[in-house]
């Protein structure tokens, strides 16, 4: 159109970024900034969730788009002028595992979550050329069940091997923001990315009417949090571990990491110990600190010796939700197996056993909706091969909780089972199902 500048679309231009960054991959980009415009918060804005609680500002998503294109071009220009103010993020706590420990959890303003898409957007696509085959946390095509995937197969490949569980306390509350930024500075050196990300790094936390000012960690909660802890570890452990230290070990060596959770794993007990005694120098060199109970090496091989009752003695270990440990086939063939957690378990059953106490009064129908969306949920993540008989006794937990809370409606009632089974077969639960199979692929050289 005659006066109006023709613009690349929004893929085009992550596109180019990609490939300028693929092809100079010690370089320190320069230019990112430009190619943020208007549309591009739009694609930001389409990608930022709607449903989330709102920050200090107290402003919904859906007011936020009720002048959507006004708004996003003020943001644009405020932050291309560097008076952008970071608000600070109001912190709420949510329980944390068993026990009464809580996490923090950080809450940003909806406004600040679009701009923090959109600068995520423009590092993705920068990033995705340099991360690692070993990173599997926070990236486009990749998750959970690809790395427990890979896992499985090393470790049925090695016979098993030496494992290094890796615990780093409190990681996305202790990155220090010095180490942060200069590593963040060896690959982007663009001034308004720069400026705000050290915005968001200062922003502070609105906790209970407190202003707090970490001199440590990512943005709480923020949309950009993920892929600067993931830029952090990148350096100090992914790029370091093999680059650095695998060609000096006599034999194979893996490292599966996902976020802040991996895992070490190696086929000769000379090298994992090692890497085990340097491991929390490295860390501590670059401002973070290993769990000490948590962070362990330990032999992870079919069972041989056996205990005081004749069982063989079986080594597990806990990774995204799962524990490994070995057992046999129904060919005889030991293989490792992979189960619902315990303690995933249990936070999982609660969960549902807690609403149905809380909405036993409401129809069945709407009920049976809900439990049944969360059954779903729970296959879709735990659903793997070989986890079958505990995604069966999470189903059969799920129907007594149901049937006893039920039972409490009033004092007539109490369902025996014959009058439940009717009911479960008007209104149907989901079967227990594998939704993730395990799909082989060819080792990694």
């Amino acid at each position: 159109m005659e006066g109006r500048q023709i613009l690349e679309p929004v893929s085009t231009r992550l596109e180019r970024i990609a490939k300028l960054a693929k092809g100079a991959p010690g370089m320190a980009i320069r230019s990112l900034a430009h190619h943020i415009d208007v549309d591009w918060l739009k694609e930001a804005h389409k990608l930022t969730r709607k449903d989330g609680a709102p920050g200090v500002d107290g402003q919904t998503a859906d007011e936020y788009a009720a002048n959507l294109e006004g708004n996003l071009q003020t943001l644009l220009d405020r932050a291309k002028s560097g008076t952008y103010r970071a608000p600070p993020v109001r912190r709420v706590y949510i329980p944390k595992g068993k026990g009464t420990e809580m996490r923090p959890l950080g809450i940003p303003t909806f406004e600040d979550k679009v701009l923090q898409r959109a600068v995520a957007m423009a590092l993705e696509a920068v990033y995705e050329q340099d991360f690692l085959d070993c990173s599997y946390g926070f990236r486009p095509g990749r998750s959970q069940h690809q790395m427990l995937d890979a896992l499985w197969q090393t470790m049925t490949a090695m016979g098993g091997g030496w494992v290094i569980e890796i615990d780093i306390r409190k990681y996305f509350e202790s990155i220090p923001h010095d180490s942060l930024q200069e590593i963040f500075r060896r690959r982007v050196v663009d001034g308004v990315l720069l400026r705000l990300v050290g915005k968001w790094l200062n922003a502070g936390v609105l906790d209970n009417g407190a202003m707090l000012h970490p001199e440590a960690g990512s943005p709480q909660g923020g949309v950009v949090s993920p892929m600067l802890a993931n830029i952090y570890l990148h350096t100090v452990l992914d790029e370091w571990f093999e680059i650095e230290v695998k060609p000096r070990l006599s034999r194979d060596a893996r490292l599966f990491r996902y976020a802040d959770d991996a895992v070490l794993v190696f086929a000769n007990e000379a090298d994992a110990r090692k890497v085990y005694e340097v491991l929390p120098k490295r860390f501590e060199k670059h401002g973070l600190a290993l769990h000490s109970e948590k962070t362990r090496l330990f032999e992870f091989r079919r069972p041989t010796d056996k205990d005081e009752d004749g069982n063989a003695k079986r080594v597990t270990f806990d990774l995204l939700g799962f524990t490994h440990h070995w057992g046999k086939s129904l060919r005889g063939k030991w293989i490792v197996f992979r189960k619902t957690a315990k303690d995933r378990f249990q936070r999982a059953l609660k969960r549902v056993v807690d609403w149905c106490k809380q909405h036993r009064h409401e129809s069945i129908r709407e009920q049976q909706k809900a439990i049944a969306r969360r059954l779903r949920g729970h296959f879709e993540y735990f659903g793997i091969t070989n986890n079958s008989k505990s995604l069966s006794r999470f189903r059969y937990e799920v129907v007594l909780a149901w049937r006893k809370w039920l039972s409490r409606r009033s004092q007539k009632a109490r369902l025996t089972w014959k009058r439940m089974n009717a009911l479960l077969a008007r209104y149907p639960l989901p079967a227990a199902r594998i939704t993730h199979p395990l799909r082989l692929r060819p080792a990694n050289p």
